[in-house]
């Protein structure tokens, strides 16, 4: 064995094997009475709270600044529920009075609007169209396995913004 190699045998087993020393060992460990108190529910869950109140938000949103990619993942989605509560609105107010929301009604309205009010509706309308096409082609470059480190992620996310910019501009010039 390698301990008697080097002179530790004997010690090693007189103090591994000796009984008092784990006795010693034993009362080390101090044990702590513990006294519990019954409580009804309501109290209990106003303990819950009060402890809820202490714990920290992580990340916290005034001190997180959030990656553009994450912020653009974000408008990706309000701007498709946007763009999808928009035709389903138009769809079930063209079902109730087809008579009111048809071409013809509307290309009426739409020209008795004043410009400021064209230009703007139609920015409203471009801006989200734009994005979520060209987000979604980006997301497709995406699945093609292309682009997918950190740089090739904020060089489509430039590119997208730039994109967008452009074609929400000739839309609305339209």
């Amino acid at each position: 064995m390698i301990t008697s190699r080097i002179g530790l045998n004997s010690a090693l087993k007189r103090t591994v094997f000796n009984a008092r020393l784990a006795r010693l060992q034993a009362n080390v460990i101090t044990k702590r009475p513990i006294q519990t108190e019954s409580l009804p529910p309501s109290s209990a869950v106003g303990i819950l709270n009060k402890q809820r109140l202490q714990r920290p938000t992580s990340p916290h949103i005034t001190i997180y600044r959030h990656p553009l990619p994450s912020l653009l993942s974000g408008a990706h989605r309000a701007t498709g529920a946007a763009l999808g509560a928009l035709l389903y609105i138009y769809s079930l107010a063209y079902l109730v009075a087809p008579g009111t929301f048809d071409s013809a009604h509307i290309v009426e309205f739409v020209a008795s609007l004043p410009e400021v009010v064209k230009y703007g509706a139609k920015t409203l309308l471009a801006f989200p169209f734009a994005y979520h096409s060209y987000n979604g082609i980006r997301h497709l470059v995406w699945d093609s396995g292309n682009f997918l480190n950190v740089k090739g992620a904020y060089s489509t996310a430039y590119a997208l913004i730039g994109a967008t910019a452009v074609s929400t501009v000739a839309l609305v010039l339209m």
